[in-house]
């Protein structure tokens, strides 16, 4: 089996061997790295009791980052939540809590896996783990879902760098956000074709955002961001797993990405020269930011 460069490859592909979109993807990297499939899932295992000790250790921690921007915002959900307060239900909530768990400890420098990058971290994770464990699935499944996730980020690379620098944002909590969707509808059972749905109706909704980061940091918007988009990704894949379709289909909606992302200016691409980093705000925390640590 040849390398598959698109979505419709891989979804020609697996409907023709009468497989899921996870398998394609374990074949395709065994061929690739000439590894048994079983050792591919237990690293595969690896990087999930990373995320999973990440979203433990984060949920323990109210430590400040070394900015002072971000750091407590997970324990102020718990609290809430303990209180027994809360808009929505218990997915709801866990998704937000291990999001904000995982992209704080990036914010402390602690150990997290990048999926797809350190600055959407929170992303897949949370997403994967929390509905895991209200399906109460196995760890097999888990794998199964993750395994999905990484296939969408690949593909979408082929084409997109997943970098701030390069496209804005939508390249990477927007394409961590379409990983996550696909990965909801592995866990649940659903279709190649609605997992491809999933992705399409989240990236396409999500075209456009920016990198605009307060004081060149992975933490104003990016904390919040995460926690935002872990959401949105189940919003993608409840579409999908109803039967709504992307009337777009994935692979121009990437190539869309890629426009958009070569038309995006350089000052909303990592660089911190304009949106929210250059708001009246965000330059008084640059500037005080400067000074402290100049100071130290």
């Amino acid at each position: 089996m040849t390398d598959l460069k698109n979505f419709g490859d891989i979804l020609e592909t697996a409907d023709n061997m009468n497989k899921k979109i996870y398998e394609i993807c374990q074949l395709l990297e065994s061929e690739n790295t000439e590894k048994p499939v079983s050792e591919i899932r237990e690293r595969v295992k690896d990087i999930i009791a990373a995320m999973k000790s990440a979203i433990n250790a984060g949920l323990k921690s109210d430590e400040k980052s070394t900015s002072g921007m971000c750091g407590d915002d997970c324990a102020k959900l718990l609290k809430m939540y303990k209180d027994g307060k809360s808009l929505f239900g218990v997915l709801h909530q866990k998704i937000l809590k291990y999001s904000f768990a995982t992209i704080e400890q990036n914010a402390r420098m602690g150990k997290i896996a990048a999926c797809p990058t350190a600055g959407s971290c929170g992303i897949v994770p949370s997403v994967i783990i929390a509905v895991a464990e209200e399906l109460n699935v196995n760890e097999e499944r888990e794998v199964d879902a993750l395994i999905t996730a990484g296939l969408v980020g690949k593909i979408v690379s082929n084409k997109l760098a997943l970098a701030g620098a390069v496209a804005g944002c939508q390249s990477e909590c927007g394409v961590a956000s379409a990983m996550a969707a696909a990965a909801i509808v592995e866990l649940y059972n659903g279709t190649n074709e609605q997992i491809i749905n999933a992705a399409a109706l989240t990236l396409k909704n999500i075209m456009g955002l920016v990198c605009d980061p307060v004081a060149g940091l992975v933490e104003i918007p990016c904390v919040k961001r995460n926690a935002f988009l872990s959401i949105y990704a189940v919003v993608g894949a409840e579409l999908a797993l109803a039967g709504i379709k992307s009337i777009i289909p994935v692979d121009e909606i990437v190539d869309a990405m890629k426009q958009v992302g070569e038309m995006m200016s350089p000052k909303l691409k990592e660089s911190s020269e304009a949106g929210l980093a250059t708001t009246p705000t965000g330059l008084q925390i640059t500037e005080e930011l400067s000074k402290k640590w100049n100071n130290q």
